[in-house]
């Protein structure tokens, strides 16, 4: 008797629960719950469930006004840059590209060694295990070919932007 008693107690209470929801309009992007201004705004009633909104974060004040200190044209997209900047950050990048090209080159030259026109020296277990050698071989090769092709890209980068790049056998 008191389980039947206290079911019917909680069926009234979620049933009143669901009654005290107010009505939710929609005003494009922003819901309200109060008549007057969803009137004159011309907002439309939301049926159906419960809306939930969560608040989203707004910037700071500092970082706005930074953003509003900061230069229109940098930031505007299809602008042009100075002639001067554009001069420093290609100066830049060729000097990025040539520090890779002759890390590339220090790396092509140490795999080069290392493989031993395809007779690399056997290592220790090696001399035990001939597919591990011949695994270590093919991967020597594979990391030559990768290397090669990186120079390769890097001096087609240094063409674009106007150096003349190094001859695919020098150093």
């Amino acid at each position: 008797m008191n389980h039947a008693l206290l079911i019917s107690l909680a069926a009234c209470l979620l049933v009143g629960n669901s009654f005290a929801q107010e009505r939710i309009y929609r005003c494009g992007n922003e819901y309200t719950n109060t008549v007057p201004s969803a009137q004159t705004k011309g907002c439309k009633l939301m049926e159906g469930g419960n809306v939930t909104v969560v608040q989203g974060t707004r910037p700071h004040a500092a970082q706005q006004k930074q953003a509003a200190a900061a230069p229109q044209a940098a930031s505007a997209p299809g602008q042009r840059v100075d002639a001067a900047d554009q001069k420093s950050r290609d100066s830049d990048a060729r000097q990025i590209l040539e520090l890779e090209l002759k890390k590339a080159q220090a790396r092509q030259e140490e795999l080069l060694r290392e493989y031993n026109n395809g007779e690399p020296e056997k290592q220790g277990s090696e001399a035990r295990n001939y597919q591990k050698y011949l695994d270590r071989v093919a991967e020597l090769k594979a990391s030559l070919a990768r290397n090669e092709s990186d120079m390769a890209g890097i001096r087609r980068e240094l063409g674009r932007l106007g150096v003349p790049a190094a001859a695919p056998g020098a150093k």
